[in-house]
């Protein structure tokens, strides 16, 4: 099973940084370029709670689509979810699970 700690540490070595969230305190958040995604240990290693999003100051907005068109949303905030920001949660969700998987 992997380990956590080295989960972690891998993380932070492909360039992830770690926040931790009073409302989940039983969760890290990894974050690389705007992107967040909620991590917790369980019994097989680290995994995402939910699904990586965008980070809106201290909270993560979903990928959502309103009026036609996505945006990231958290409460009643939106940003628009342009080519780059979609590339960009692209690119952290396949890093992050290539990282979470890897380790062993």
């Amino acid at each position: 099973m992997p380990d956590p700690a080295t989960q972690l540490q891998q993380l932070y070595l492909a360039g992830f940084e770690f926040q931790t969230f009073e409302r989940f305190p039983t969760s890290v958040g990894v974050l690389r370029e705007s992107c967040i995604a909620l991590l917790r240990a369980t019994p097989e290693g680290l995994q995402m709670v939910g699904i990586p999003g965008w980070r809106m100051g201290e909270v993560m907005g979903v990928l959502v689509e309103k009026d036609g068109r996505a945006v990231f949303q958290a409460k009643a905030e939106t940003i628009e979810a342009t080519p780059e920001r979609l590339e960009a949660l692209a690119r952290f969700r396949e890093d992050l699970n290539r990282v979470l998987s890897s380790v062993a």
